[in-house]
């Protein structure tokens, strides 16, 4: 039957199919078998799309009656001149697979593994009626593979003597699943906007649009940095000239050398900044960075479309299966959307690893002897100076340093492009300037102006430069080694970030709590966002060491409650921060930390589960903690307009998020006591509250005369009249999200694009770009 099968290859012409019918039982053994073993084997230059997406494809079987099946199309994309030059051939070949079945053959049973291989052309003229050949794959199965090699391959290339093991091919491969996501719109039991759905091949592209089945981050722009509730960053001077607002990581089924990633964007595109991938030595490498000019956003007349975004990335032999893509969100007009990401790459056998292995780490030594290659040794390398270790050696050099050292350098003329023309050199000023100097160095060049010498050794570890230590923006080079050298340096340590650090266990949960026990009494400012070390032991021994926190960032660290342990927490009483964005815990904790931190002022509580009552939350809030500035309860449950009356009575409020968080058909005069008795109130959203009415907009327009933010997404009962009325009394608005207000018509959008420019209001809508 094979041989038939040859000469059917060798009798189809320039750009011919072959479609064949593979029962779904068999398909998995069909595919390793014939597709992997016949043809991959063979050659190192194929190129082969979509191999991971095809087995999760067919995972789901197209069923007629009782039968299953599904479709394969190998496309021939060159004249072939015989089987020898089909495998010889680079990229001769290229593997596509089909949905589309045949409802022929659905109703027949089969106990082989039969392939009905039919012969079309590319026009879609193809014939689902006439069999050119039947070929029994049962008995290829049991084949060997030194087997396969004689019967499917008769010429004498160097490929016959080629194992499986050795070789390798091109593939592109989808996202199998997400390990890591900094924030997310959605909610983790929701399948709308969530990390998750950038797992498998894309659903939407090449369509342009809002859609909730892709991957949608919580921010845009630069508005929640300039709402109260903002924080400065520890240590700035650490931060890249584009620095990471958002990232996610993922893992794709097979290890390959990266030659392309490519992200599929949906909606609003232009966030990337970064790509990383870990390699099998456990390093992350940037394969690409974006500079200022990449963020650039289009002009509001610009045409919107979605993109499939590939950089060109850095040449690299080492192999990756696992990414992360880092996001910039300061210059994006709102939110960006991802459906899918494909990486492409060369596969790699387990010889090809060895051997790509090898080579990085030569490379890496050699560069290390260079960079630390002084002009001393250099002038000694060109002398080609061969040292000789007799007896004595060390006497001798000792010697040679203190006597001859100087003659030599004078001889050879090596410092004479070292010498200053000034008389006055750096390490001449006093050791308070230099201090001061080192001051406004990020952490890296602090430790590498540490190795120059003895004396910037001793001013690069002084304390006073280790007050505020950041270690978010390296967190690729975070691990337990860099905590106990940075113990021993920071002894006054006050403000502390370790947000995205850790991950694939970079960061030992004993390491972390030591260090926390020898420098974390005197933490007044600890962020720990997506810290995937943390476990019980961490929190607690945050609760008891750190009782002078005044603000703890805990922002997507715990899904289930019971893996962290958040009752050693209460002992904390000066909380003046407390965020547990995407953290779950236990409503009874919470209320007890409400109670003991009389100062809060910010609290974020957004995506915070079902396991807390709002409402309970609402009224500790209003009863111990009046001096709070902003509330995030985006996404929060149970909240209704009892709890909104509670939050009344917290006058110093300037920012609160309630969107998706108020349920209930109306919300009575709850929102305006809201407003009557918080004046000062800057930022309100209120995504999604169902409840608001006419009246309630007018009151927003009457009392809100201090809003600079405000989201009325999705409200229902709002016209273009109540937003005139909003634009014309809240005069220092910047931003209003009109998106998905449905009862505005399409023609009021052209006036409102109007009066956003009149009142230099910043307008979104999803029928509005850049509307400003």
């Amino acid at each position: 039957m094979s041989n038939a099968f040859l000469r059917y290859l060798e009798s189809v012409s320039y750009h011919h199919q072959l479609h064949f019918t593979v029962f779904q039982n068999h398909f998995v053994d069909f595919f390793d078998t014939f597709v992997r073993n016949c043809l991959f084997w063979t050659s190192t230059s194929f190129i082969v799309f979509g191999a991971h997406m095809t087995c999760t494809e067919f995972s789901k079987p197209f069923t007629n009656g009782c039968f299953s099946w599904c479709r394969v199309r190998i496309t021939l994309v060159k004249p072939l001149f015989g089987i020898s030059s089909i495998f010889a051939s680079p990229a001769s070949l290229r593997v596509v697979l089909s949905s589309r079945a045949s409802g022929r053959y659905a109703s027949r049973s089969s106990c082989n593994m039969s392939l009905l291989a039919y012969d079309g052309i590319e026009d879609g003229n193809s014939s689902d009626t006439e069999t050119d050949a039947l070929i029994d794959f049962t008995t290829m199965l049991m084949e060997s593979h030194h087997d396969c090699n004689n019967i499917w391959i008769d010429c004498n290339s160097k490929l016959q003597s080629q194992t499986q093991d050795d070789q390798s091919y091109y593939l592109g491969q989808y996202v199998l699943g997400v390990l890591d996501f900094s924030s997310q719109y959605g909610i983790d039991y929701s399948i709308s906007y969530t990390a998750a759905n950038v797992i498998g091949r894309p659903t939407k592209f090449p369509s342009y649009g809002d859609y909730p089945e892709t991957f949608t981050m919580r921010t845009y722009g630069d508005w929640w940095q300039r709402a109260p509730s903002s924080t400065r960053e520890i240590q700035p001077q650490n931060l890249p000239s584009l620095p990471t607002h958002d990232f996610i990581v993922v893992c794709f089924e097979k290890f390959v050398v990266p030659t392309e990633v490519a992200i599929f964007e949906t909606f609003n595109p232009g966030g990337v900044v970064r790509i990383w991938a870990y390699s099998i030595t456990k390093h992350w490498t940037c394969l690409w960075e974006a500079n200022s000019r990449d963020l650039i956003q289009p002009p509001s007349n610009y045409p919107r479309d979605s993109r499939r975004f590939a950089p060109p990335l850095k040449k690299t032999n080492f192999i990756t299966k696992t990414l992360r893509i880092d996001f910039n969100h300061s210059q994006l007009n709102y939110y960006t959307e991802i459906d899918a990401i494909m990486l492409c790459g060369r596969s790699v056998s387990m010889s090809g690893m060895q051997q790509l292995i090898a080579p990085v780490g030569e490379s890496i030594d050699n560069s290390r002897k260079d960079n630390s290659s002084g002009p001393i040794l250099c002038k000694l390398r060109t002398l080609k100076f061969q040292p000789s270790c007799t007896e004595n050696y060390a006497v001798k050099l000792h010697d040679f340093i203190n006597n001859d050292l100087s003659q030599f350098l004078m001889e050879n003329n090596v410092e004479s492009k070292q010498q200053l023309n000034s008389s006055i050199c750096l390490t001449d000023l006093p050791f308070e300037i230099l201090l001061k100097i080192l001051s406004y160095l990020d952490l890296k060049s602090l430790f590498r102006m540490g190795q120059t010498s003895r004396l910037f050794y001793d001013i690069s570890t002084h304390p006073l430069l280790y007050v505020e230590l950041s270690l978010k923006p390296f967190w690729q080079l975070t691990n337990s080694k860099l905590l106990c050298t940075l113990a021993r340096r920071a002894t006054m340590l006050r403000k502390l970030d370790l947000s995205w650090c850790g991950g694939f266990g970079e960061v030992s949960p004993t390491e972390f709590k030591k260090f926390l026990t020898q420098r974390g009494d005197n933490l007044t400012h600890l962020r720990l966002n997506s810290c995937k070390f943390l476990n019980a032991s961490c929190i607690e021994t945050v609760g008891i060491v750190c009782d002078n926190l005044t603000e703890l960032s805990l922002r997507n660290c715990a899904i289930d409650p019971p893996l962290l342990n958040f009752s050693c927490l209460a002992n904390l009483k000066n909380l003046e921060r407390l965020d547990l964005f995407q953290t779950a815990f236990e409503s009874e904790l919470l209320l007890s930390m409400l109670e003991g931190n009389r100062k809060l002022k910010h609290l974020n509580l957004a995506f915070c589960g079902v396991s807390v009552n709002m409402d309970n939350v609402a009224t500790h809030l209003a009863t111990y903690n009046t001096q709070l500035v902003s509330l995030d309860m985006w996404k929060a449950h149970f909240l209704s307009t009892r709890g909104l009356q509670s939050l009344a009575r917290c006058q110093q409020l300037e920012e609160l998020d309630l969107g998706w968080c108020l349920r209930d058909a109306t919300l009575g005069d709850s929102l305006y006591q809201l407003l009557s008795n918080c004046p000062k109130l800057k930022k309100l959203f209120l995504s999604a509250v169902r409840g608001i009415t006419e009246r309630d907009l007018i009151h927003i327009a009457t009392l809100g005369k201090n809003l600079e933010q405000l989201d009325l997404m999705g409200i229902l009962n709002i016209t273009h009249e109540r937003v005139y009325e909003i634009l014309v009394h809240c005069t220092k608005l910047q931003l209003l999200d009109l998106s998905f207000c449905d009862s505005i018509m399409d023609r009021d959008f052209d006036v409102i694009a109007n009066w956003a420019r009149l009142f230099n209001v910043n307008i979104k809508s999803n029928r509005i770009y850049d509307a400003r």
